[in-house]
Parts: C-alpha cells; structure tokens; sequence
C-alpha cells in the first residue's frame, strides 16, 4: 500500500519547509536551534494541516537524531518506554507526541525525567491552545 502524499511529500529538513517562516526561517529561532545543535523540547499548536508534524519532522531530519512518532491519547506507557530504551541506547531520540493535551499524568511522570536528562527532546504537537 503506497503511503498518503503528506507523508512522500514531507520536509526531511528545515530548508524544505514552505510556509511558517517566522518559525524555520533563515535566521528564525527554530532555524537557529537547529543550525547550533541546540534543540530543546517544544510545543506547537494550531490547526489540522498546518505544518505541525511536517515541522517535527524536519528538525529531527536537520539534526539527525532518531525520530519517533506517538499519540498521547492512543499510544501506551509502554510504548513510551521502548522509546526512552532506544533513547538509552543510540542518543538522543526526537519524539512528537501528537494530541499531547491528553497526555495523562502518569504518562508525564514517566517522560520528566528523560526530558529532564536530553535523552528525549519531546515535540508536543496539539490543536489546543496552551495559553487558555
């Protein structure tokens, strides 16, 4: 089965991204962070199809560090574990957790210390408004 276009057509690095500029522009902050190999973890919100996963994509493509992809509402602790062992393993591991607004507590308490160490630098995607 041939994969959606969204997925052949995603960005592998910043400088493939259209649109959003005032985030992965050149001279931009997420452009900066990933030119100085100085990424940290961050939330992005805003509707369906406005970049979001296409973003986390890009910055674990420029930083070529390992890229992981979950739902924080479907996906399970454990599933989170085999990400912070691959983490323990290889690196740094660029995760994006999609709909992380239903991440439950215990889940979050299991990530905080791999956040807090670098193991995992976590792209919390939502379209919920974190500022309300």
């Amino acid at each position: 089965m041939q994969q959606p276009l969204a997925y052949r057509m995603r960005p592998n690095k910043i400088e493939d991204i259209v649109g959003q500029q005032h985030l992965v522009g050149s001279g931009k902050i997420i452009w900066r962070m990933v030119a100085a190999k100085r990424l940290s973890s961050m939330i992005l919100y805003g509707p369906p199809g406005t970049g979001k996963t296409s973003i986390a994509s890009a910055i674990a493509g420029s930083s070529k560090y390992a890229f992981r992809v979950l739902n924080a509402a479907t996906d399970s602790q454990k599933d989170l574990q085999i990400v912070a062992e691959e983490a323990k393993m290889s690196g740094t591991v660029v995760l994006l957790l999609d709909e992380i607004h239903r991440l439950n507590k215990v889940k979050q308490d299991f990530l905080l210390p791999h956040l807090e160490s670098g193991a995992i630098i976590l792209i919390g995607a939502t379209t919920e408004n974190p500022y309300i």
